[in-house]
């Protein structure tokens, strides 16, 4: 056999040494160009850097928490300042009725679904529960010449079977939340178009209780009267009521601990299967009453559901802080994500320069920019009860 060529092996291949001296040689030209940038980056991030930790170490550790879970505060009131100086029509008293009158609907929604979220758990169905539960009410009226209250306890009774047909089917059939509500949510959308029969219900023919409670003025019938005021202080009742049972009874407490750790809740003595029930039928409830309250605003009653219901609001939800995988959010965060979300559509539909078919997306930008800001400061928050 010939001598072994230095530097190679028995396969007359190249050494591991060799190798590592070629792609190190091969790599030196790309970490000296990535290091030229890099040094420039590092030098510029530095600078700030210098200027603001000290800043922050000098907070005491309870304001800095504070601030940081206070992060969506900040987003609402920088939307608020920059839509305030770019469109001279956002801060008047008209435009924030207007505001308050949009964020209603997708308010009581919220509500319920704040409590879903929080067990880490999600519901896809109430577009169409508001939609079967509207519905319902419109054809015992109309249809059958029921008089009120009979339609409009039918309508919260149907969406509350149905957030309890979602908590049995997920919690004793063991079916995932999210198969579980999309199952709910066709059935519910199936049933809406099957007892309408495709027909489209009009003011003249919906009941006056929901007319009163979607479209009825407070404070008079003049420009100073608070349109759709029994809707706005309806959310604003249910947002209280979901506040003060999270914050202040066992059953709030057993909400936060079943999403922060289910197999910690469950070794506590919870029952966690009774919570992810009991939350699922409050979202279905909350479902029923934001459909009635829609078709009274509205004055009319749809053979489908309205597809932007589910965005809304779970977009009002995170926006505000409160986690997909549970344990950490609230009422009062929610209450500011809806305030968020509904300051921004608005704000868009104030620019006459924007292109119309663009704002969605320019929405969808925006509340991306600011999901980023709040996961940002606010992940790092400890996880509260508020």
């Amino acid at each position: 056999m010939g001598a072994q060529a230095e530097g190679t092996d028995v396969k007359g291949e190249p050494a591991a040494e060799t190798k590592a001296i070629q792609e190190t040689g091969r790599g030196l030209w790309i970490r000296r160009l990535i290091a030229v940038p890099g040094g420039w980056i590092r030098r510029l991030i530095a600078i700030p850097e210098g200027w603001i930790r000290p800043l922050i170490e000098r907070i005491p550790e309870v304001w800095r928490r504070r601030l940081m879970v206070l992060a969506p505060v900040w987003t609402l009131l920088v939307v608020w300042l920059f839509f305030t100086l770019a469109t001279p029509s956002f801060a008047t008293r008209a435009n924030f009725n207007n505001i308050l009158a949009q964020v209603a609907t997708p308010g009581i929604l919220a509500v319920g679904m704040t409590f879903v979220l929080l067990t880490g758990e999600i519901d896809l169905s109430i577009a169409a529960v508001a939609a079967l539960s509207a519905e319902v009410s419109v054809q015992l009226y109309r249809v059958y010449g029921w008089d009120e209250p009979i339609p409009l306890i039918a309508a919260l009774l149907t969406g509350l079977l149905c957030g309890m047909g979602s908590g049995i089917i997920s919690t004793v059939i063991r079916v995932p939340t999210f198969m579980a509500t999309l199952a709910m949510s066709l059935i519910a959308e199936g049933l809406t178009l099957w007892i309408s029969r495709g027909r489209q219900f009009f003011y003249t023919e919906i009941s006056p209780w929901t007319l009163w409670i979607g479209s009825k003025k407070i404070g008079g019938t003049g420009p100073q009267a608070l349109r759709n005021g029994v809707m706005i202080l309806l959310c604003a009742l249910i947002l209280l009521i979901g506040y003060l049972v999270l914050r202040y009874t066992r059953f709030g407490r057993y909400v936060y601990m079943t999403g922060a750790n289910p197999s910690a809740a469950r070794l506590a003595g919870i029952n966690t299967k009774l919570i992810v029930f009991s939350v699922l039928t409050i979202c279905g409830f909350t479902a029923g009453v934001a459909g009635i309250a829609a078709q009274g605003r509205l004055g009319t009653a749809l053979p489908q559901p309205q597809g932007t219901f589910l965005i809304q609001a779970i977009a009002c939800v995170v926006l505000g802080g409160t986690s997909l995988t549970g344990g950490k959010g609230g009422i009062w965060q929610t209450t500011v994500g809806v305030l968020t979300y509904g300051s921004l559509t608005n704000g868009l539909d104030n620019f006459r320069n924007i292109d119309s078919f663009a704002k969605t997306f320019i929405t969808g930008l925006v509340l991306l920019g600011a999901l980023i800001v709040n996961i940002v400061f606010a992940g790092r928050a400890p996880r509260d009860r508020t």
